[in-house]
């Protein structure tokens, strides 16, 4: 703490005395609210507002406060004959205090709209200083370690949630109003899976037993498709322990939807109505911009084969590729670690010039094992020399088995998967497909899983007993789709991190 907030903060301490001993209550229980700031017109009387002093002029023997609420801004006229112990409220109060203020409504020579103050309560004593006004907040990390007062000193940060909010309310409606029950699955489970992933694993003391935050809501979710339910979808939290980047965190919001007796064709159509629908009520449009590129939504989205793209862009034939053919291409990537450029605001820019400094480097760069995976090697040779190339938004299809363990294998190649991931902007943002059902084949995949896990691959996906004996019972044929909140990181043009309130952050001791 700085030698000059000590001070005001003593400064604080006394005027928090001062009202003590005059009877004042600096944090009483109860308010009194009869109107929000923007609902006051010319003329009302007994009106009775709460909220926060954002500003405080004294002239001669008259004090304005402008207080603000949820809705907006009311500037306030305190008079010493109209208040009782005026010098008292004068001599302690300060911009932070919360107050409830009441009186009529009037317009001040200077002709603006204001309340009349007849009784003023205190309703908090602030006893740090908010942020400069003008400056706010300039470090990032303070920005994201403080967000609350990012969001009381920024109103791009606050539109920023207000959007997100908008967001996740489209996505449940479109899926609730196309016939899917939203439903909710445990956090901790016994066996992580549904995803390749490093888990979080805690111990259930009741259970004398170790469990792991989820890091998928697949495989509960088509459990539900074999208990009977066509249509089931959940919003939830995702835990993944692995690095942080423009892209990527720890901790983090996801939907998935699954739908009986659908093949990854019917998901396709659906989600593109369904993200044009997003994109429209977010931004309110179907043009976006990121990292200075024009993303247009609104034409129809084209189906890219991996295959095609991956020999274009890798110059590797998938078909005919050995492991050891891609493990030499990757051997040539050489990655340096790197810093994220920040992304400014696009809401408003001014007063602030949001996060001028640039986030601390990503996470080591990806060190190649030779007992790595064919799936493995195809999709960091895809994620570094392919993706970047896809800048409108592309279904792109059928990529191989080794990738995805968890899609239905191509009735014309079963080399393939019937899957797809919808890529804009360089990056995935969302993937989909025809969901294995064969309990046979799904065993067998799950142990060439496995066999990668021991031989090192922490993110290979354990085999899931629970999960084939409900598929030996049945599961009809299905499709399964999900996105996260990368998306909506992706249309306001910056880093995940800056799209989520409170992200998690190192402590600071």
């Amino acid at each position: 703490m700085s030698h000059a907030i000590e001070q005001i903060i003593k400064e604080r301490l006394k005027k928090l005395a001062a009202f003590r001993k005059a009877g004042v209550e600096p944090y009483p229980a109860a308010a009194r609210r009869s109107h929000l700031a923007k609902a006051i017109r010319l003329g009302q009387r007994g009106i009775f507002v709460a909220g926060r002093i954002r500003g405080l002029r004294v002239q001669g023997g008259v004090m304005f406060l402008d207080v603000v609420d949820e809705s907006g801004r009311i500037q306030a006229v305190v008079t010493k004959d109209n208040l009782k112990n005026y010098q008292l409220w004068r001599n302690n109060l300060d911009i932070g205090d919360f107050v409830e203020v009441a009186g009529r409504a009037i317009k001040t020579k200077a002709g603006q709209l204001s309340i009349e103050v007849k009784s003023l309560k205190l309703l908090v004593k602030s006893l740090r200083p908010l942020p400069d006004q003008w400056s706010g907040l300039e470090d990032i990390e303070t920005r994201l370690r403080q967000r609350y007062l990012d969001i009381l000193m920024s109103a791009e940060t606050k539109a920023l949630f207000e959007r997100k909010a908008v967001f996740w309310d489209t996505c449940r409606a479109f899926l609730k109003k196309s016939g899917f029950l939203e439903v909710e699955m445990p956090a901790l489970e016994a066996v992580p899976g549904g995803a390749d992933a490093e888990p979080f694993i805690t111990h259930h003391n009741a259970l004398d037993t170790d469990f792991y935050l989820r890091i998928s809501l697949e495989l509960p979710l088509k459990k539900m498709l074999v208990a009977g339910y066509e249509k089931v979808f959940e919003i939830g939290r995702i835990f993944r322990n692995e690095g942080i980047d423009k892209e990527h965190l720890q901790d983090y919001t996801q939907c998935e939807f699954y739908w009986a007796y659908a093949d990854y064709n019917d998901l396709m159509k659906f989600a593109e109505k369904m993200y044009k629908e997003i994109i429209r009520k977010t931004t309110g449009g179907l043009t976006t911009v990121y990292e200075g590129k024009k993303i247009n939504w609104a034409k129809k989205w084209p189906r890219v084969d991996y295959y095609q793209v991956f020999k274009k862009h890798v110059g590797l034939d998938l078909r005919l590729a050995t492991k050891e053919d891609l493990y030499n291409k990757a051997k040539t990537l050489n990655p340096k670690p790197h810093t994220l450029n920040p992304i400014p605001y696009t809401l408003n820019p001014k007063p602030y010039t949001p996060y001028p400094k640039p986030y601390t480097p990503y996470p080591k760069p990806y060190t190649l094992n030779p007992n790595m995976g064919r799936g493995r090697l195809i999709d960091l040779l895809y994620k570094r020399l392919v993706r970047q190339h896809l800048v409108q938004p592309v279904f792109l299809v059928d990529p191989p088995a080794d990738i995805e363990p968890l899609a239905k294998r191509s009735p014309k190649d079963p080399s393939r998967v019937e899957r797809f991931q919808i890529v804009a902007a360089g990056t995935e943002l969302a993937k989909g497909f025809s969901e294995a059902n064969d309990p046979k084949d799904q065993r067998a995949r799950f142990e060439e899983q496995m066999k990668l896990r021991a031989a090192g691959d922490k993110e290979a996906q354990r085999l899931d007993e629970d999960f084939l004996e409900a598929l030996e019972y049945g599961m009809p044929p299905a499709a399964g789709f999900g996105l996260s909140e990368r998306l909506f990181a992706i249309l306001m043009n910056r880093p995940v991190r800056e799209t989520i309130i409170f992200p998690l952050m190192r402590p600071k001791n």
